[in-house]
């Protein structure tokens, strides 16, 4: 009998998993050998700090985000006092699992099937990998971690299937030499409706490889088509493919993460995608160490209302930054003209200088009341059509 069972092992999956091992609880981690996550892979210093990530997980560390608008202009925006990290999934994923298994994690190979309960209690049924048979692993309590789309979510919580995804698509390639319009040290981000009519592409360097991709909610975008037209925008066409990867990603969390009884969402499974950028390895990482907090609640006094402290203890720290990051898109993202306008509005200083403090360490900053202030206007001033797009 495991306190709990996680049923999903990428970074929230296995974040809940160490958290819970290292507080004494005997866990199961399950998960699937062999998905890697289709993702730009950014993660921010306060990740690194937060869950202590060892220098050698970081491929490329970024200096320099370029934003790209409809017509080409490029704003460049240097990452002052700071760095983006970037990672490999199919490594970071598996250090985090390794980790989880150190601090005392059992690490189960195989494919969730589904949750049974009867008068001996809550069994999670798997596929096992190696055999093919299905075994069930018996526990109190079970973390669903299992992306986007999620099965346990699928399964226990209410309401799961009623949230907006983009489709996000990306192609992994070697990394040429950094000449013409490749920077191994700057991200890309490409606001085009040519690529994305309702979010963005991106050309992110992994160090030896890179990432370039593309995401959308429109049904009958060809994913492959644009993300072919990006690499060609790019110079990027001639670099030799390593893989193809598509998901989901889901855009708002979900209004509940618990089912009332033994079961408690983390990461995509419980929504914890950022709106407007589409990040997700930070907030995943933090809502499984929410829902190791709300289980460890539960476990200790056996009160299953105490499963909702993960949703709680999450947005009372993120509500509003995913409330303005949602406002962002939904504003910017409908037209090239906002597109156009928002590439602008990047110029400012006072943008740039708030957007990455902000991002680098996950909270808006409030030290600056006027260049909020300020910041207001312009958005203001863009949305209202007061100033041309290609105002700076």
């Amino acid at each position: 009998m495991y306190d709990v069972v996680v049923v999903g092992g990428g970074p929230s999956g296995a974040t809940a998993a160490e958290d819970l091992a290292r507080g004494g609880h005997s866990v199961a981690l399950l998960d699937r050998a062999g998905r890697i996550k289709p993702c730009g892979g950014a993660i921010p210093p306060q990740l690194v700090r937060e869950f202590d990530i060892p220098e050698d997980q970081l491929v490329a560390r970024i200096n320099t985000a370029r934003m790209i608008s409809p017509r080409g202009r490029k704003v460049d925006i240097p990452i002052e006092n700071g760095f983006v990290g970037m990672v490999n999934r199919e490594d970071f994923d598996e250090f985090l699992r390794e980790r989880a298994g150190l601090g005392g994690a059992v690490r189960v190979t195989g494919t969730y099937k589904r949750i049974e309960r009867d008068s001996g209690g809550t069994r999670v049924i798997y596929r096992d990998k190696r055999s093919g048979e299905e075994r069930a692993l018996h526990t109190r309590l079970v973390i669903g971690a299992d992306g986007a789309r999620s099965n346990v979510a699928r399964d226990e919580v209410p309401g799961c299937d009623r949230i907006p995804y983009v489709v996000a698509y990306h192609e992994i390639i070697e990394a040429p030499d950094a000449v013409g319009a490749y920077d191994p040290a700057r991200c890309d981000v490409i606001y085009d409706g040519r690529i994305s009519p309702d979010f963005y592409g991106w050309v992110f360097p992994h160090g030896k490889s890179a990432s370039v991709g593309m995401g959308s909610m429109v049904r009958d975008v060809d994913l492959k088509r644009a993300t072919a037209d990006l690499r060609a925008a790019s110079g990027l066409s001639d670099c030799r493919t390593i893989r193809r990867e598509g998901a989901p990603i889901p855009l708002r969390p979900l209004d509940r993460w618990d089912n009332g009884r033994d079961v408690v969402l983390a990461g995509d499974a419980a929504g914890v995608v950022a709106p407007s950028s589409g990040e997700g390895i930070y907030y995943a990482m933090v809502g499984g160490r929410a829902a190791a907090t709300a289980a460890a609640a539960s476990l200790r006094s056996r009160r299953v209302r105490d499963l909702r402290l993960a949703r709680q203890l999450f947005m009372r720290d993120h509500k509003t930054v995913f409330r303005v990051l949602a406002s962002m898109q939904n504003a910017y993202y409908r037209s090239d003209d906002r597109r156009e306008r928002f590439v602008s509005l990047c110029h400012d200083i006072d943008v740039q200088r708030l957007t990455f403090e902000a991002y680098m360490n996950k909270k808006l900053v409030k030290a600056r009341p006027m260049a909020h202030l300020r910041i207001g206007l312009k958005n203001l001033a863009h949305l209202t059509r007061l100033v041309p797009a290609c105002h700076t």
